[in-house]
């Protein structure tokens, strides 16, 4: 084991539902890989509450604790109140993700783009994250900075570390998709924007893009619609849908002192989906 992939400090992880989601499993990753504390916020509590629950069953930190937020994050104060929660009562945030997002809906082309959809997912996917960002970055840059030991000598590790979830769609488009996909090209944006002007202080932000990843949903549209699962086999170099954590497993990485270089830029776990076109 690679000692500074483990971690001890407080997370907090915006977008939680239930069912294997990218959000859900991103918390668990960061409870096994030894958090001292995991916040859970969504705007289902009932949700968030399930997930902190069960999230105890990974937790590897003997004095774990798991605990709640409801947030809207389309709205400034509430969460700019989800932050001072956690700074209030665990004293820093050392480690953030943000998953709170829609997708598209219907296949629509871009001429028949419905406006208030796209402005419903613009507001969520893109400015939800934006003040997510912002009021993280915020908290991080007051705290005392931290230090590990590395193999040659002690590593300034800095103030925090921020993940996005974006998507393969933050960098390649799906046809009838417009809405979601200027979303996260948008997320890609704010992600190398807040890695940039907040690097001298210590705070890394960095995104991770996944293509299909499996989920509930996405298996039941793999059950009613044969062709769905055709299309990822055809599409997808390695035949299939990612596991949810093998999303989140990546999420812990990139918080963790072992990732303390990388900033301002994405790993994008498409098993090479977006490397080439593939007609087979």
């Amino acid at each position: 084991m690679i000692i500074n992939t483990q971690l001890d400090g407080v997370a907090l992880v915006v977008g939680v539902s239930s069912g294997r989601g990218i959000g859900q499993q991103a918390a668990f990753s960061l409870a096994e890989a030894g958090a001292k504390v995991v916040v859970f916020a969504d705007m289902n509590e009932e949700t968030a509450e399930q997930s902190a629950e069960e999230s105890k069953k990974y937790a590897s930190n003997k004095d774990y604790t798991a605990t709640t937020f409801t947030v809207n994050v389309t709205d400034a104060q509430d969460v700019q109140e989800m932050v001072d929660f956690v700074v209030n009562t665990f004293g820093r945030l050392d480690y953030c993700v943000n998953g709170a997002g829609i997708d598209n809906g219907i296949l629509t082309p871009f001429s028949e783009t419905d406006i208030d959809n796209f402005e419903r997912i613009m507001n969520i996917n893109t400015k939800g994250m934006m003040l997510c960002v912002r009021a993280q970055c915020a908290a991080m840059r007051k705290q005392t900075p931290r230090q590990v030991q590395g193999r040659n000598g002690m590593r300034d590790i800095g103030r925090g570390a921020i993940v996005n979830i974006a998507s393969a769609n933050s960098f390649a488009g799906l046809p009838g998709k417009m809405s979601y996909t200027v979303s996260k090209h948008a997320v890609m944006g704010l992600t190398k924007m807040a890695g940039l002007d907040h690097a001298p202080e210590g705070i890394r932000c960095n995104a991770v893009c996944p293509s299909w990843v499996r989920t509930p949903l996405l298996d039941v549209e793999m059950q009613s619609n044969p062709q769905v699962a055709a299309q990822i086999s055809a599409i997808v170099p390695i035949k299939r849908a990612a596991e949810s954590d093998e999303v989140s497993d990546t999420i812990a990485f990139l918080v963790s002192p072992a990732a303390s270089y990388i900033n301002g830029t994405s790993i994008v776990i498409d098993a090479a989906v977006t490397t080439t076109v593939r007609l087979f």
